[in-house]
């Protein structure tokens, strides 16, 4: 941990730094690959919409059930003449979810079900979800994430400027693009847990991403007073300086989650985590990775096109370059030194004195008459 903040101080200082600006066109490369990938997942699997979306009918039976998660599935199936999923929960119940049948037939779905498996219908609990319920609230959940974006890049505008509202607006589609693209290949289902997780990583991507902004802003206040540095070289400056703290932050947020994700749904079976911890777990990678790799250097790309950025560029290019050539000359004359002390003869044999040394020999006084 010592060498970690050791390297953390010494990003911070600018003493060692890696070159994330000007290796973007390799993150954005690797950006649209993933995002192509979870594109063509939503395209060709698309998502698994719970029935609080889609209206149906959940059903819960008693605990320790002998019936296999299996054999549940093929009884529902033959009950409703739909798919359906099954779930083994902690205390040994099984939860039976059917997506898109007519609410109206839901006793007669459930007293067959309840005959297959062996129980009194009374036993078997049903929780009914209409259609058009389930509609509403997926256009509810469309309408508080557009207007969840369109305060973010007001507030970002009005903090900062324009281009970081866009760069942390691309960003912030780039999270969701690839989460939802993952739970389209993974096949998890999406439920209003699922848009909890989902805004709940779209605040923690942005955090990550304002206070790399945050310092940029503060370290280009005077940017066009020194010939020094490029806005470049400063974001990147500002992405070296924050790098530590954003991974710190990142693996403290993940640890839990993955607990979530991996042993409260995995070996426990307590699928309900599953809804909320995927898209956690996904969101917070992709967010930290859209942070440092997306969203700064697509402020830089932006700002670089500024008339007045494009002119500090080209005087700092410049005295680099005088620099250069002033190193080259200096060793250039240093090699030639070299070389003339290399070459110059040798002095062989005795040394002549000079004659001022035997003046005013000889005298009593020494002195000059």
């Amino acid at each position: 941990m010592s060498k970690l903040g050791n390297l953390g101080a010494r990003l911070h200082r600018g003493e060692i730094s890696y070159d994330f600006v000007g290796k973007r066109k390799i993150w954005y490369g690797v950006s649209i690959l993933i995002t192509i990938t979870a594109i063509l997942g939503l395209a060709v699997r698309g998502l698994n919409m719970g029935i609080e979306f889609q209206g149906g009918a959940v059903f819960t039976t008693p605990v320790k059930m002998s019936t296999s998660v299996a054999q549940a599935e093929v009884f529902a199936k033959d009950a409703s003449g739909h798919e359906a999923i099954v779930q083994k929960l902690g205390n040994g119940s099984l939860r039976i979810q059917i997506a898109g049948i007519d609410t109206g037939k839901s006793d007669q779905i459930k007293t067959k079900l309840a005959q297959d498996l062996k129980l009194n219908p009374e036993k078997l609990a049903a929780d009914l979800v209409g259609p058009s319920w389930g509609e509403q609230i997926a256009n509810k959940a469309w309408e508080g994430l557009g207007i969840f974006m369109v305060l973010v890049v007001i507030y970002l505008a009005i903090a900062f400027e324009w281009r970081m509202a866009i760069a942390a607006l691309v960003a912030l589609i780039h999270d969701i693009t690839i989460t939802t693209g993952i739970y389209a290949l993974v096949g998890f289902e999406v439920t209003p847990g699922t848009v909890i997780g989902l805004l709940t990583i779209l605040g923690y991507s942005l955090y990550d991403t304002v206070v790399v902004f945050d310092s940029l802003k503060e370290q280009t206040k005077d940017i066009t007073k020194q010939t020094r540095f490029t806005y470049s070289d400063i974001a990147n400056q500002s992405i070296n300086g924050t790098l530590v703290r954003s991974i710190n932050t990142t693996v403290v947020a993940l640890l839990p989650v993955a607990g979530l994700l991996f042993i409260g749904g995995g070996f426990l079976g307590a699928g309900t985590l599953n809804d909320i911890s995927l898209s956690l777990f996904v969101g917070l990678a992709a967010g930290a990775y859209s942070s440092i790799f997306i969203a700064t250097p697509l402020v830089a790309d932006l700002k670089e096109r500024e008339p007045a950025m494009k002119a500090l560029r080209k005087r700092v290019l410049a005295k680099r370059a005088q620099a250069a050539v002033g190193e080259d000359l200096a060793d250039a004359r240093g090699t030639a030194g070299d070389e003339s002390d290399d070459n110059a003869p040798a002095v062989v044999g005795p040394r002549n004195q000079p004659v001022s040394r035997n003046r005013g020999r000889g005298r009593t006084s020494g002195k000059r008459r």
